[in-house]
């Protein structure tokens, strides 16, 4: 994922669905599942979001991003630049994914 920042129109609170983001530095679009949110101690929230593939097939993998208010009342998706807060929170989201997965119930 870029750094750049990520607009959603409309975020949902606590409703899992798809959410269209924007690049703001050139415009493109990107659709994203969302699958997980956290909210940590200090009242910061992070979403787990597996991109949506256009053949319909399942994302691998996830991004995480952070919410993050606007001067002007809206918010956008972020993603986190320190690595430690980073770490954390990615460690979180694994535990709450895969934490249920039973490998040796096969």
């Amino acid at each position: 994922m870029n750094d750049e920042i990520k607009n959603a129109n409309e975020l949902p609170e606590e409703e899992f669905g798809i959410l269209t983001l924007t690049d703001e530095e050139d415009g493109t679009e990107s659709k994203f599942e969302l699958i997980e949110t956290y909210q940590a101690d200090d009242g910061s929230i992070y979403y787990a979001l597996a991109p949506v593939n256009e053949d319909g097939s399942e994302a691998e993998e996830y991004v995480i991003l952070k919410v993050e208010e606007e001067d002007d009342g809206g918010v956008s998706l972020v993603t986190i630049e320190d690595d430690d807060e980073y770490d954390r929170i990615a460690d979180i989201f694994d535990d709450m994914l895969f934490s249920e997965i039973d490998y040796d119930a096969e």
